[in-house]
């Protein structure tokens, strides 16, 4: 059974993925808390805006999928780059079909803050639901 998050921050930038045959459900989606967070820690670190965000996966092992996010100037032929009004965004190959259908999101509560991101495509693969 797919777990489905309900965001409070309404304000979302969807960006497709432009992968042929994908439909809206795999666009890569930003809420708003997101963005600003980004758009701090660029600020605060003095990052170019030429340098886009880049998101990354690799296997969690049975928990399903690891993702990483940060700022980068350097592409390769298989990197995807994507834009939209607010964010630029580069993904590599393998990572891109692991990240269709992701909301990313900033959270601040009791336990901490921190980027979450949720994939409706990722399930654990062994029996521990990890």
């Amino acid at each position: 059974m797919l777990e489905t998050l309900e965001y409070t921050d309404l304000s979302v930038e969807k960006i497709p993925t432009g992968i042929e045959g994908s439909t809206e459900l795999d666009d890569i989606v930003f809420t708003s808390n997101a963005i600003d967070m980004i758009n701090n820690i660029r600020t605060e670190n003095n990052i170019p805006s030429d340098f886009f965000l880049r998101i990354a996966t690799r296997s969690g092992g049975c928990s399903g999928m690891s993702y990483s996010l940060g700022f980068d100037s350097e592409f390769s032929d298989s990197d995807r780059k994507l834009a939209s009004d607010k964010i630029n965004l580069v993904i590599d190959s393998k990572s891109l079909f692991y990240v269709m259908g992701v909301t990313l999101d900033y959270v601040e509560g009791p336990n901490g803050s921190g980027f979450v991101f949720n994939n409706p495509n990722d399930m654990p693969t062994c029996g521990c639901h990890g």
